[in-house]
């Protein structure tokens, strides 16, 4: 058996063609939609992500609104930029890209977010909307993987799913979508985390299994059951190679998997995207 690719590149690329169609809707109304971006410090990962997403923005026709602070900015001058935000009537969205400097107070950036203008859907109020199955901005990666898993006929619905992973960017808000009564979810749905023990004796059950670890290679073709789905969701590097959390051999057992690049990480892209126009067309 040789797996199915789950292709985020192409899917991401027909969901930027239709984000684009809304924004010069927007913009020929006399609103085009606004991103702002927060960056602090020169992490060269961090720079790159948000070179990626400016770059994405133009390509769809959201303004972006940038702002790069050193690494020995302070907290104030950080939660600054968050509030000029907030007041911006152009800036729709916010991106504060994370991490954030050693001694800087995530969380409290993040609470200074409006959650109307919450582009990655993390702000406790819209995981309140989550958990409540109230309509709001979704968590960008957890629903791409969602979206790409219904664009290849995954079987989701009613099926076993074991996330690796119960971080907050992933692993816990996706085990929330991917449990809810909406289409292309309502699974049974495990969290596992690198602590369990016998890991592999719960992601041989699976019909999907979601690796957000972070841990190259910690999915490997005895851990996975033939037919099954697999999703690489976690990333790490070795200098700047980036390497799966899914070993190579496992795409000779399973029916579908993502490949190394070009799957999950175009997919987190346009679902932030289209957060960011979704939130200009909540404007009234």
């Amino acid at each position: 058996m040789t797996a199915q690719l789950l292709d985020g590149e192409r899917l991401a690329q027909r969901i930027k063609m239709e984000l684009a169609e809304r924004a010069a809707r927007l913009t020929a109304n006399g609103r085009t939609p606004g991103l702002g971006t927060l960056l602090v410090g020169d992490n060269p990962a961090s720079v790159r992500y948000v070179e990626m997403k400016v770059e994405e923005c133009k390509e769809i026709g959201v303004q972006s609104f940038d702002v790069h602070l050193p690494a020995s900015a302070t907290q104030a001058e950080i939660e600054a930029v968050v509030d000029a935000f907030n007041a911006n009537p152009d800036v729709h969205s916010i991106l504060v890209q994370l991490p954030l400097p050693d001694g800087i107070d995530e969380e409290q950036v993040l609470f200074r977010v409006n959650p109307a203008k919450d582009v990655d859907g993390l702000h406790p109020t819209n995981l309140g909307r989550l958990v409540m199955g109230v309509p709001g901005p979704l968590p960008c990666t957890p629903a791409g993987i969602v979206e790409l898993l219904a664009e290849y006929r995954v079987p989701v619905e009613g099926k076993h799913v074991v996330i690796i992973g119960r971080g907050l960017t992933i692993g816990r808000p996706l085990a929330l979508l991917m449990a809810m009564r909406r289409p292309n979810c309502n699974a049974a749905v495990t969290v596992v985390h690198t602590g369990v023990v016998d890991m592999a004796a719960l992601t041989r059950s699976a019909d999907v299994i979601v690796s957000a670890a972070g841990v190259p290679g910690i999915v490997t073709a005895d851990m996975v059951k033939p037919g099954s789905a697999v999703v690489g969701a976690g990333t790490s590097f070795a200098g700047k190679k980036l390497l799966s959390d899914i070993a190579d051999d496992v795409a000779e057992k399973v029916a579908w998997i993502t490949p190394r690049l070009g799957g999950v990480g175009p997919m987190t892209r346009a679902m932030l995207l289209r957060n960011a126009v979704l939130a200009a067309e909540k404007v009234r």
